[in-house]
C-alpha cells in the first residue's frame, strides 16, 4: 500500500525519508538548543503553505513576531500567509490577541488548534509545536500522557504534526519521558565543536512504515535559503559522548532521583 507523504520542505531530508513524512504522523524533532529544530519546523510550515495545506504553528519560546521575522530571513513569506488567511501562528509566549495561549495547558492547546483549523477550513493540515517541552517543564513525568492526548485528539482533524522537544546541552538527553515514545518518527539533531567551529548534524532515528536512511548528515543553514543537508558523514558515538566519569555521575544522580519518585 502506497503511503501519502508530506514534504518537509528540505529536499535532502525528503530523500532520506523515502519521499517525506507519512500523512497523519506525529514526528518528534529532538535536540539541543541551536541545532536547527525551529528552522526545520519553518520549512515544514512554509512547504505546507506552498502546497495549499492548512498550517497551524504554535510557538512557546519565541513570540509570533520573532518567528515570522526568522522565516523572512530564510526567504519564507510566512507573514504574508498569515495575513492572507492561509496559516495561523498561535503565540504562547507574548500573545494577547485571539491566537494566543494564556496558559501552557494541553487541553487549552488542543482547543485553540482545533479553533484555528475550523477557521482555516477543511482539508489536509500541518501542525507545528515548537516546543512541546514547555508543556511539562514543571512536571516531566506527564510528558508521555500529554503527548498521547495530543496525538489521539488531533489525528481526527487530519493533522500531520511536527513537534520539537528540547535536549539538555550537558547530557544531550531529553528532559523527562514521553514524546519520543509516542511519536511515529524521531528526527534527531546533534551538535559538536570541532576545530573551533560549531557543526550541526541530523539523523532520522525512527520513522514508522518507512525504510529510511540510517546515516548521519551535516546540517548547513544559509540566509535566504534555509536548511540543506550534506553527507552522509562518518562520526563515532564517542565524538558526541561525555567523558565516562561525567556519565557515571549523571547515571548515579538519576538513579537517586528515580528511587525518590513514588
Amino acid at each position: 500500500m502506497e503511503l501519502e507523504r508530506l514534504s518537509t520542505g528540505v529536499k535532502e531530508l525528503d530523500r532520506i525519508l523515502g519521499g517525506g513524512i507519512p500523512r497523519g504522523f506525529l514526528v518528534a524533532v529532538a535536540g539541543e538548543p541551536g541545532t536547527g529544530k525551529t528552522i526545520l519546523c519553518l520549512h515544514f510550515a512554509w512547504q505546507g503553505v506552498l502546497e495549499g495545506d492548512r498550517v497551524v504553528y504554535v510557538t512557546t519560546e519565541e513570540s509570533r513576531g520573532s518567528v515570522l521575522r526568522q522565516a523572512e530571513v530564510l526567504g519564507m513569506k510566512l507573514g504574508e500567509a498569515v495575513e492572507g488567511g492561509k496559516a495561523v501562528v498561535i503565540d504562547a509566549l507574548l500573545g494577547t490577541d485571539k491566537w494566543s495561549l494564556r496558559s501552557l495547558n494541553p487541553e487549552d492547546l488542543v482547543q485553540k488548534v482545533v479553533e484555528a483549523k475550523r477557521e482555516l477550513g477543511y482539508g489536509r493540515a500541518r501542525l507545528i509545536i515548537d516546543s512541546m517541552s514547555a508543556f511539562w517543564l514543571d512536571k516531566p513525568a506527564m510528558a508521555r500522557k500529554y503527548s498521547y492526548y495530543l496525538k489521539k485528539v488531533l489525528h481526527k482533524w487530519d493533522f500531520t504534526i511536527m513537534a520539537t522537544t528540547q535536549y539538555a546541552i550537558s547530557t544531550s538527553e531529553a528532559f523527562g519521558f514521553g514524546l519520543e515514545h509516542i511519536a511515529d518518527g524521531i528526527i534527531r539533531f546533534r551538535r559538536v565543536v570541532r576545530g573551533g567551529r560549531l557543526r550541526r548534524f541530523l539523523l532520522v532515528e525512527k520513522m514508522r512504515q518507512t525504510p529510511h536512511d540510517l546515516r548521519m548528515y551535516e546540517v548547513l543553514i544559509e540566509p535566504g535559503r534555509g536548511m540543506r543537508l550534506v553527507g552522509p558523514v562518518e562520526y563515532r558515538a564517542e565524538d558526541f559522548a561525555l567523558p565516562s566519569s561525567v556519565s557515571k555521575k549523571i547515571m548515579e544522580a538519576r538513579r537517586r532521583v528515580e528511587e525518590e519518585v513514588p
